[in-house]
């Protein structure tokens, strides 16, 4: 089976999309589309983490499709699972006071590539050991038991859970009691532990979409069913909302449902442009797509050094750039900070373009 171009374009766009967000001028002074939901809800934004989890699913029934369960398989998925778990902590590393040690007594320890590190561990495994059908009843099994284990046990207090607020419900109680000050902040944080289980199932539906990549149907038929999977998958999540918001934080199963159904919907489109009319111009973006996590990386490793260096008694390396090459220039400053985020995701736009015409690849 050749190479689908649909999925390098969409882990591109999504790469794209995640420097874009993370990388605004001053975060005072942001569009709304681009900054995540407050609590319930969803932005642009907030479908970003989960597309990308998507993929990964995607690429892993593309990947193992003629994998069979072996002792060298496993120690490939725990290998690059470790180095994606070893990248995040990299990362969350780099805080105003580094390199001194007593960060270490507040360093975060969840983050995005150690949930995309974790996500990819789990689902591997079960994709290697598990039919398409019994994946169907794990995803069934684990967002009726996250909703209901969420929803209707009691916290140790005595309070009864509430999807309402940040402090009364399971996700972040678990994450405060385990992970204490090495969380995002005092009350919660988004990659904590108990809302990665939820997180698999959005990896798990990612696997059923490359299923049906690899089913020998014609093209056509193929986005059809990619179609009708993202229509289902978006009527059910919207229905359960009802009863169950929309939750990034949590990573409620309204949400999982939502965003896959999104993510598939936009596989569905991508697919159709690129591997069915062949579109070429659209190809571009999968040159992002070759160093995806390398690309990812250097661009959190490079905002945060930007953040804490300083260049003067008043300025970082950031709000030195910020402010003489476009908060001077532009009297909207949202504008001129969309601008700034702009210029970061044309400099990571560069790097990629060149590594792929120099024919290098980095392997996470």
């Amino acid at each position: 089976m050749k190479r689908l171009q649909s999925v390098d374009t969409l882990r591109g766009l999504t790469i794209i999309a995640m420097i874009l967000v993370n990388n605004p001028g001053t975060w005072s002074s942001v569009y709304p589309p681009l900054l995540h939901a407050e609590w319930h809800g969803l932005t642009p934004t907030d479908l970003i983490f989960p597309f990308f989890l998507f993929i990964v699913g995607i690429s892993i029934a593309l990947a193992y499709k003629n994998q069979t369960p072996s002792k060298a398989t496993y120690k490939k998925i725990v290998i690059r699972s470790i180095k994606l778990i070893g990248l995040g902590l990299f990362i969350n590393i780099f805080t105003p006071n580094f390199p001194f040690i007593e960060e270490l007594e507040t360093l975060r320890i969840p983050g995005v590539l150690q949930r995309i590190g974790i996500v990819f561990f789990v689902s591997s495994i079960l994709f290697l050991n598990l039919t398409v059908k019994n994946i169907a009843s794990v995803i069934t099994l684990l967002l009726i038991s996250y909703f209901l284990f969420t929803g209707f046990i009691h916290l140790p207090n005595g309070a009864y859970p509430s999807f309402e607020n940040n402090l009364n419900n399971w996700s972040n109680y678990i994450d405060y009691t385990i992970l204490g000050k090495h969380m995002w902040r005092n009350t919660f944080d988004p990659e904590g532990l108990l809302s990665t289980i939820p997180s698999i199932v959005t990896c798990l539906l990612g696997i059923i979409a490359g299923k049906i990549l690899t089913y020998k149907n014609s093209s056509y038929k193929k986005e059809h069913l990619l179609f009708f999977f993202a229509v289902s998958l978006i009527s059910l999540g919207y229905i359960w909302s009802i009863w169950y918001p929309i939750n990034k934080t949590i990573w409620t199963g309204s949400f999982v449902l939502i965003t896959a159904g999104w993510a598939s919907l936009a596989l569905s489109i991508t697919y159709y442009v690129n591997d069915i009319k062949n579109i070429t111009l659209s190809k571009k973006l999968t040159y992002v797509s070759k160093n995806a996590i390398t690309i990812y990386f250097l661009s959190m490793v490079i905002a945060k050094v930007f953040y804490i260096t300083k260049i003067n008694n008043n300025e970082t390396i950031h709000s030195w750039l910020f402010d003489t090459f476009f908060n001077n220039y532009f009297q909207i400053t949202e504008l001129a900070s969309l601008l700034y985020a702009l210029s970061v995701v044309s400099f990571y736009l560069l790097l990629s373009y060149i590594l792929f015409k120099k024919n290098i690849f980095f392997k996470v």
